[in-house]
């Protein structure tokens, strides 16, 4: 079934530097001149090197072995007969699943002192007994759900913790939202929808402001909450709306499944955007009178676990 085995990396810290300034010595000047320790970034960047070393040599289990740059997997062809592993941080597993399929995906922690690891449940010394069980159909997979934005001319971007809808720069944005039968003209710092991965993360922040804000002002303090990982629905929010003669606050939050979805018309005449888990690069534009369809993706992501 699988013909071979995509080892995905990123670059470090100090990897990112040297190529920035074209030297390591020119980057220990940067960092140094910023007032922060270069030892650390030389430290990060050796345990990381050594780790993904290691794990190539871990990875020989009888089926070649590619390494792949995070910065190729948007146009990387993924035919399904790959085994996926990604040498974390937590965010390089969520930027790979949106790619992959639904074929397993093994993340592991290349250096847990540093590494929270929420999506990386396995250290180097694990990662060839993840693979043989995978070859050998003995993985235990979580599915988790993904987020979908369809544009009506085709374009369409998956996200596995987040979607962000609103203007690229820090002025407001200006759209028609529709849900649940109802419409509202907005104008906010954009809108957010979050999958049950994400909702521990840029979602949960919202929640604690709301939450200290009433707090603070003598209202009764909410509950807090998440949605579980594979839950098929996900959660949206309206960050910051703003109530005028043209605009209102109504419909600012809910829940968004795959028979009830989120639509969104912008108002932007330019800077509207739609990207995904913070990856402000990776992009859909969205200029005046394009709508957007958010809804639970069919995809799913499969995260081998422990």
């Amino acid at each position: 079934m699988y013909e071979k085995i995509v080892l995905v990396t990123r670059p470090t810290r100090l990897a990112g530097l040297v190529q920035r300034f074209n030297t390591k010595r020119q980057a220990k000047f940067y960092v140094e001149h910023a007032g922060q320790d270069f030892q650390q970034f030389e430290h990060e960047d050796g345990a990381y090197n050594r780790a993904v070393d290691t794990l190539r040599g871990a990875l020989d289990v009888g089926l070649p072995v590619q390494q792949v740059d995070r910065g190729l997997v948007p146009t990387f062809l993924f035919t399904g007969k790959e085994v996926v592993v990604v040498a974390g941080q937590d965010g390089l597993v969520a930027n790979v699943a949106k790619y992959v399929g639904e074929q397993p995906l093994v993340g592991v922690n290349p250096d847990p002192e540093r590494f929270d690891g929420v999506l990386l449940p396995f250290q180097v010394a694990g990662a060839r007994a993840a693979v043989r069980r995978v070859l050998e159909g003995r993985a235990r997979c979580r599915r988790v759900t993904l987020a979908e934005a369809a544009l009506e001319d085709g374009q369409r971007l998956l996200a596995f913790n987040d979607l962000f809808i609103g203007a690229r720069t820090h002025v407001s944005a200006r759209y028609l939202l529709s849900h649940g039968g109802r419409r509202e003209a907005q104008s906010s710092s954009g809108v957010l929808v979050s999958t049950g991965a994400g909702s521990s993360g840029w979602l949960s922040s919202v929640f604690t402001l709301a939450r200290k804000l009433t707090e603070t002002t003598g209202g009764v303090p909410g509950e807090t909450w998440k949605l579980a990982w594979e839950e098929p629905r996900l959660a949206f929010v309206v960050r910051e709306p703003f109530v005028s003669r043209h605009s209102g606050a109504e419909l600012v939050g809910g829940f968004v499944t795959s028979d009830q979805a989120l639509m969104v018309e912008s108002g932007m005449a330019s800077g509207g955007v739609i990207f995904s888990d913070g990856m402000e690069e990776d992009f859909l534009a969205f200029g005046a009178g394009a709508r957007v369809h958010v809804r639970p993706a069919r995809q799913r992501a499969a995260l081998v676990m422990a």
